[in-house]
């Protein structure tokens, strides 16, 4: 009954303490300005299920989309087997469903192939990047936090398994030994190869079991409550960024009201605008972006997918799409925490633009939409830097001069050249 009691806390705690992160989460990304993502319900479902659940951008790069699948379907399908062990934690029992018979059998067998599969390509994640030192996980923006938030998963990954399969060799031992209520039942293809390593006394192995089980469980739900001050976030925030994400054409430009609404009167003079509350041009902070803006920060996954095919960083330019997420993400999460010292109408004297993001980085990007085809999560670095662009232009005046003067030839001459339209068609006469 202790045990039970014991477990039972820990339990709620731990999904308490979830509970109240989480909604910390939803506060910040919900500072972000309202943009309607409900069109088109099925064409988003079908994006979910093809992006995300099928895992359907990964496949770019074959190598780590196979060990990818592998973590994402043992991560899946192993978890089941935690409504087993969240039973018999509550209630005293071991193995509950040991009455499926021979499909308890096969599933166990199962978990424990996946669980090796899983541990295995942790082992190569680490490899690549702690050995073999893959550039796509370097940059400017990969401090000592961000490597070291992946290593720190991928080995929690790997004792997590590791404890899996030792707990069932202990089982499957006791079970052979007929201790307690240690019932047969299982299929262990994998911890079969480990019994040899156990000890061969029933208070030993009694110990080992416990242990893994109790190590098991609660690393699961330390790992829960890891995930909102990781990148790894992207475990469940993955599939409501794909389905809310862009489903218009890439390229494609969004039109500020205001700014159609002025066009309009000076085309049509009898054409009268909805009146609408003065607004800001483009984004300084992130909390002149959309919530949708803010849902991608906190589901970058960091992998540099992005990064390691945009124009301007491989040229040598300061930009890195990774770092502008990276940056709004912080960003956002440091207003978060000055609401919670302070109160919502606090200001810091900071902003996204000039303290995190330099004005270097935004006018180094071509908008050629590299980053946002690349991203396995349909996230879209762009967005955020094309509003970042609109408030230095159009609130404060401020671009490189090579764009001050397309801008002026845009409005004098109709088209970014210095030559009036009339002489636009000289070329062909020159011939």
């Amino acid at each position: 009954m202790v045990s039970q009691i014991l477990f039972l806390l820990v339990t709620l705690a731990a999904i308490a303490l979830f509970a109240v992160n989480f909604r910390k989460i939803i506060r910040n990304i919900r500072l972000g300005k309202a943009v309607d993502r409900n069109d088109q319900p099925q064409k988003r479902l079908m994006t979910m299920i093809r992006v995300a659940f099928g895992q359907s951008k990964m496949v770019v790069r074959p190598i780590p989309a196979f060990l990818h699948f592998f973590v994402y379907v043992g991560f899946v399908i192993i978890n089941i087997e935690v409504l087993e062990i969240m039973i018999d934690g509550l209630f005293g029992t071991h193995r509950i469903f040991h009455g499926l018979g021979d499909l308890y059998n096969f599933l166990i067998g199962s978990f424990e192939i996946l669980a090796f599969t899983v541990w295995l390509s942790c082992v190569i994640f680490l490899i690549r990047r702690n050995i073999i030192k893959l550039k796509r996980f370097r940059g400017v923006e990969m401090t000592d936090w961000p490597k070291s938030d992946a290593s720190y998963i991928l080995i929690t990954e790997i004792l997590l398994m590791s404890a899996f399969l030792l707990m069932n060799a202990a089982d499957a031992k006791l079970q052979a030994l007929g201790a307690g209520h240690y019932v047969n039942a299982g299929s262990f293809p994998i911890s079969q190869f480990l019994q040899g390593l156990l000890p061969n006394t029933v208070n030993a192995l009694e110990l080992i079991e416990r242990g893994c089980w109790w190590f098991h469980i609660v690393g699961i739900l330390a790992f829960l409550n890891y995930l909102p001050y990781s990148k790894h976030f992207h475990i469940l925030f993955a599939f409501p960024n794909t389905y809310y994400s862009n489903l218009e054409p890439k390229g494609e430009f969004t039109n500020m009201a205001s700014v159609t609404n002025e066009v309009k009167a000076m085309l049509d003079p009898s054409f009268v605008p909805a009146e609408t509350e003065p607004g800001k041009f483009g984004a300084k902070d992130v909390t002149d972006l959309t919530w949708v803006n803010l849902m991608n920060a906190y589901t970058c996954t960091e992998c540099g997918r992005c990064t390691s095919v945009c124009p301007a960083n491989i040229t040598g330019k300061l930009l890195s799409p990774r770092k502008i997420m990276m940056d709004t993400r912080d960003r956002i999460t440091e207003v978060g925490k000055n609401i919670d010292k302070h109160g919502a109408e606090h200001q810091d004297g900071k902003s996204l633009l000039d303290d995190y993001i330099s004005r270097e980085e935004i006018w180094a990007c071509t908008s050629c939409n590299a980053c946002v085809e690349a991203c396995p999560v349909n996230i879209d670095p762009l967005q955020i830097i094309i509003e970042l662009r609109r408030f230095a232009v159009m609130e404060e005046s401020q671009a490189p001069a090579s764009i001050n003067a397309m801008l002026g030839n845009i409005e004098n001459n109709q088209a970014p050249w210095k030559y009036s339209p009339a002489d636009r068609f000289n070329w062909a006469q020159e011939s």
